[in-house]
């Protein structure tokens, strides 16, 4: 039997969440053309990992730990070619702005992929354009009110609407999502990570533990002393809060309707 061609591409998967990286790999399977040359989970993993010669082809994902997708534009191969892979359709037109070949969201279709291979194919012959300098210097990246975030919840991933969130509370290495159906999922992810992710006309930090979602607030009560608590949409549970910190927040308040609530 005459031998199988060579890997037509060498490929990084860049993703913090490794059963995304897991399901790209599943994906890719079909493809012998591509050949997965390494991973990486992190900012620093992947910074580190791009020094490396051995790749043409890199998978990224926007959100990573320690940053954002657009932090490593510079790091990447001038013969790479980047298709990312994301729950963010929001970012698609930046994507393109620094060059992407393509920009595939998850959960990623099996047809999707195949067609953003036949693009990497004939787009080979072709020099990678010049990325412009200032694209890695954006301002970090925000969701929308109306956009869903993918998290891990346990060994699962599950895309959830920022509206569904009604408050978000620190629990040592993890964050609590109070959800509009009672559930309370853990998710590793820090406070100060989704504060960065976070739309901030919606989402406030009333305590420095806990973030909440202004549009499901319906009271602030005073307890005593420094001590409030906001009283959120039904089955959402109170929350507490700090005088102190809705001091500084009195005009985010009074922008979103809820100035006469302060107490």
């Amino acid at each position: 039997m005459p031998d199988s061609p060579p890997p037509a591409f060498s490929a990084l998967l860049i993703d913090d969440e490794p059963l995304a990286r897991l399901e790209l790999r599943r994906l890719l399977k079909a493809h012998p053309a591509v050949a997965i040359a390494g991973e990486a989970g992190t900012l620093a993993e992947a910074r580190t990992r791009l020094q490396q010669p051995d790749y043409d082809l890199v998978f990224l994902d926007i959100q990573l730990r320690g940053g954002n997708a657009f932090d490593l534009v510079a790091d990447i191969r001038p013969e790479a070619r980047v298709i990312f892979v994301t729950a963010y359709d929001r970012y698609a037109v930046r994507a393109f702005e620094v060059n992407a070949l393509d920009y595939l969201l998850k959960p990623v279709a099996a047809a999707r992929l195949a067609a953003a291979l036949e693009r990497a194919t004939a787009a080979r012959a072709a020099p990678a354009a010049v990325v412009p300098p200032a694209a890695a210097t954006q301002p970090p990246l925000r969701l929308a009110r109306d956009d869903r975030v993918l998290v891990k919840i346990g060994t699962s991933l599950r895309f959830i609407d920022l509206a569904a969130i009604g408050a978000i509370r620190s629990c040592e290495n993890y964050t609590e999502l109070l959800l509009l159906n009672g559930e309370k999922p853990l998710v590793l992810r820090s406070l100060k990570a989704w504060e960065d992710l976070l739309p901030e006309d919606s989402f406030v930090r009333v305590h420095r533990q806990t973030l909440v979602n202004l549009a499901h607030v319906r009271a602030i009560v005073r307890l005593g002393g420094d001590d409030v608590q906001f009283e959120l949409a039904p089955p959402l549970p109170p929350v507490a809060a700090s005088r102190r910190q809705l001091a500084d927040l009195r005009h985010r308040f009074a922008a979103a309707g809820l100035g006469s609530l302060l107490p």
